[in-house]
């Protein structure tokens, strides 16, 4: 069974830093592009950053500088270095991906539980 899980999140003072992971993990033949999202309750969902399966990264302008998308490949995970955090920034962060599975585990669009991130001093 394909699934994503997220870590890293939590409480931080403005101006903190905080990692986010995202590991993949089951039958998994390959991985798409990768991305973070953030949603804050009563507000549509924000693609924060993406990064393709050759390192080509995207992010929304609002955290561009202070913010870094990665990925292993080899350990099927991403990710969402943040640094200067805002207030602003408090969400609760999913990962995404497009996941191709090997035998019977289902090819397709998959999303982790989210991690909240809490900026707040």
């Amino acid at each position: 069974q394909v699934q994503l899980v997220e870590s890293g999140g939590g409480l931080v003072q403005p101006g903190g830093s905080l990692r986010l992971s995202c590991a993949a993990s089951g039958s998994i033949f390959s991985i798409n592009t990768m991305v973070w999202y953030r949603q804050v309750p009563g507000k549509q969902r924000e693609l924060v950053a993406s990064i393709s399966s050759e390192g080509i990264t995207n992010y929304v302008d609002s955290v561009k500088g202070r913010f870094t998308i990665s990925r292993d490949n080899a350990k099927n995970t991403v990710y969402l270095q943040m640094n200067s955090l805002k207030p602003e920034d408090t969400a609760l962060y999913y990962c995404n991906a497009f996941i191709r599975a090997r035998g019977s585990s289902r090819s397709g669009d998959y999303w982790g539980q989210g991690t909240q991130v809490t900026v707040s001093s």
